[in-house]
């Protein structure tokens, strides 16, 4: 069975609670981060709040920060944030990074949460050559959406967008990164179980001599949420070829079962090294670990479709 092993039982990463003007951007929470491994060193793209991220704790504004690392686990990070609140349909915030890496090119999918009215969240899209300066290019899917990643390269010559039309995960392909079809959902809750309500994706699919392997989040009936696996055929990434009946890992420490959304391990992002796959996660929507997995692990019971 595929597990994930924390690598620390402490956070990688937390707000900056000072009262100090230039980390009011991050003095509350640091949470849901994008990461990629590139040029020997590891980078994450973090979400960062003001104040409690959910709407019980006041009008809070998300913005996207950087840190690096050499080891993966102590990580230093610039003072101000690198994407902010600058576009109408960000006015309250950017939210959950995902990021791949397409030839000399970095694309960030992220959601862009306007606030104006019920469903006022985008996924929306951007650029950089360094993952610190940044180009955005607006709202990719105009409707109601979240959990959204590229896939690390193009598949029989198109873009490969996996994202969340609620509750279920789907997959959708462009050409040109603007107009999207064959929207297909690929994987569903299954009732009665630890992901019956709802599922997305964690961070971008992981090309293994299998599939594409894909590590997801999902949600119960109480709220809790854990993180799932499954594989995806290698040439048609719309079909399932396994699905690990049991979470890949829960929320077991004190910081994952208390915070601002208790009960919570959520992952947008990991950092791939050799063989060797570093899995950043939040905590209960407020601090970063991360977790360990290496390719060789990645056995399911049954490389077959999954029902």
């Amino acid at each position: 069975m595929i597990k994930l092993e924390r690598l620390t039982e402490k956070p990688i990463l937390e707000p900056k609670r000072g009262n100090a003007e230039e980390s009011e951007w991050e003095r509350a929470a640091v949470f849901n981060c994008a990461a990629v491994y590139d040029n020997g060193l590891f980078h994450i793209i973090y979400r960062a709040s003001n104040i409690g991220p959910h709407e019980r704790y006041g009008r809070y504004i998300s913005r996207l920060g950087y840190a690096v690392s050499s080891d993966g686990l102590n990580f230093n990070r610039l003072r101000e944030p690198i994407i902010t609140n600058d576009q109408p349909q960000e006015q309250r915030g950017c939210e959950d990074p995902r990021v791949v890496k397409i030839g000399d090119t970095y694309y960030m999918m992220y959601v862009g949460f306007g606030g104006r009215f019920d469903g006022d969240w985008r996924i929306c899209l951007a650029t950089s050559k360094n993952l610190i300066k940044w180009e955005k290019h607006g709202v990719v899917l105009d409707e109601p959406n979240k959990n959204a990643s590229l896939f690390p390269e193009k598949i029989n010559g198109k873009f490969v967008l996996l994202h969340r039309r609620y509750p279920n995960i789907w997959i959708a392909f462009s050409e040109d990164l603007k107009e999207w079809h064959d929207h297909t959902p690929i994987l569903e809750p299954v009732e009665g179980t630890w992901q019956s309500a709802r599922v997305g994706i964690a961070g971008p699919p992981i090309k293994t001599q299998d599939g594409w392997f894909l590590i997801y989040h999902a949600a119960d009936s109480k709220n809790t949420y854990r993180l799932g696996a499954a594989l995806l055929d290698l040439k048609n990434p719309a079909k399932v070829i396994a699905r690990q009946e049991e979470p890949v890992m829960e929320p077991e420490l004190s910081w994952e079962k208390e915070g601002y959304v208790p009960n919570v391990v959520f992952s947008c992002g990991h950092a791939v090294k050799g063989d060797d796959i570093y899995v950043y996660y939040a905590g209960a929507d407020s601090a970063i670990g991360v977790a360990y997995l290496n390719k060789a692990d990645i056995k399911f019971e049954k490389l077959e479709a999954a029902a």
